[in-house]
């Protein structure tokens, strides 16, 4: 006996007619008389009484009727219920570097929440490299990083090339003038670096810019997160390389002077998993799309008043 066999004699129960129950079920007459008939001959009784205009159903039938719609509303409850709770575990999970926090993430955050309230959302911070391994794995289904690495189970998107700067205690001697600082200047005093841990990590960007001009900072102290580095820096320990969006933290305390270099850039990188088809995805990439715009349109309206 199948729900099928159920909703069938329901339907004729309900009309007292086979022609009407067949309309109402879209299907042809014949093919729902053999299905009553099959479920009369599994029970071993008749359900309706042969021969009654309009059809009325048996003693036994009237019983049974009972019990299926009973069994059919709980059928359909089940099921509407699943659906409700598929809507609810519906989520996205986001792995993003530190630094992107300070940037675009917080208003993309704030924009998917408004676009899609009915899934859950949730935030890690963790670094590009255990990124792509959480990924794999099914911890997150996105990632927001800085590092070039490759994955063949991993897609990759480059949005934005993010120029760096340096952050400079506030009393130190590099500290004095607004202008663009060189690399090479900055490399003949301490310089921290982070995170420590895991390797390659946005540290490794950071030494491979004063490598590829030919100089060594004169020390490089490695601090596990950017917040400490930043703290170092107030204290008077050192300078550091940041990206710009970070310019708003301990503004008393440091001094941000760009970088002369056009190299001095980070990328910021979406990950996701290869092949990853999720509507939430899509969602959220077009969001990311929605903001570079609005900046750029921003960025040309501040310069044409700036020209004027």
């Amino acid at each position: 006996m199948e729900l099928r066999h159920l909703r069938y004699f329901v339907a004729v129960a309900d009309e007292q007619n086979f022609t009407r129950a067949a309309e109402k079920l879209h299907i042809s007459q014949p093919p729902l008389s053999r299905q009553i008939q099959d479920l009369e001959e599994e029970l071993g009784m008749p359900l309706f009484e042969r021969g009654s205009r309009p059809c009325r159903l048996t003693e036994a039938g009237r019983f049974f009727y009972a019990q299926a719609t009973r069994l059919l509303e709980q059928a359909d409850q089940a099921v509407r219920t699943t659906q409700r709770v598929a809507q609810l575990e519906r989520r996205l999970v986001i792995g993003f570097v530190s630094s992107t926090m300070y940037g675009a993430l917080p208003r993309l955050v704030r924009l998917y929440r408004a676009a899609r309230p009915q899934v859950g959302l949730a935030l890690h911070e963790m670094t590009t490299v255990e990124q792509l391994e959480a990924l794999k794995t099914g911890r997150i289904d996105v990632g927001f990083g800085r590092i070039r690495l490759d994955d063949p189970a991993v897609k990759r998107e480059v949005l934005r090339e993010e120029r760096l700067v340096l952050a400079i205690p506030s009393e130190h001697e590099l500290a004095a003038s607004t202008d663009p600082v060189s690399l090479v200047e900055a490399a003949r005093h301490e310089n921290l670096v982070y995170p420590r841990l895991p390797r390659p990590s946005y540290a490794d960007q950071v030494l491979s810019l004063f490598r590829d001009l030919g100089v060594q900072p004169a020390a490089v102290h490695e601090v596990q997160e950017m917040q400490i580095a930043l703290g170092l820096v107030a204290a008077g320990m050192g300078v550091c390389v940041v990206p710009v969006s970070v310019h708003r933290l301990r503004p008393d305390e440091i001094v941000y002077r760009p970088i002369s270099e056009p190299q001095a850039v980070s990328p910021i990188i979406m990950s996701s998993r290869l092949h990853d088809s999720s509507p939430e995805i899509g969602v959220l990439r077009g969001l990311i799309d929605d903001i570079y715009q609005c900046q750029r349109t921003l960025g040309e309206w501040a310069s044409s008043t700036r020209d004027r």
